[in-house]
């Protein structure tokens, strides 16, 4: 599967913890990536500083569901499941 154009969620909902170009401290879940262009593209993609977490998340039809809305809750809902409890 490749990635739905005009979606981003994965840039949105889920959380980086390393640093990143711009955010030293990595990217708050929810929070929508710096690098995420108008289109809902990364300007990072395929290059050196793209994160691992980003390089090793790959589109699924249970991840993406049917629309951007369906993406962003599947992945909200996984980063809920996911995170250290604080």
């Amino acid at each position: 599967m490749i990635c739905r154009a005009g979606c981003g969620a994965c840039c949105v909902a889920i959380s980086i913890s390393s640093p990143i170009p711009g955010m030293p401290r990595g990217k708050p879940a929810g929070v929508p990536c710096i690098h995420l262009d108008k289109d809902f593209r990364c300007r990072l993609h395929k290059t050196p500083e793209y994160p691992a977490v980003c390089a090793l998340l790959r589109p699924a039809p249970q991840m993406c569901g049917s629309n951007r809305e369906e993406a962003l809750q599947y992945l909200a809902e996984l980063e809920r499941l996911t995170s250290p409890q604080v």
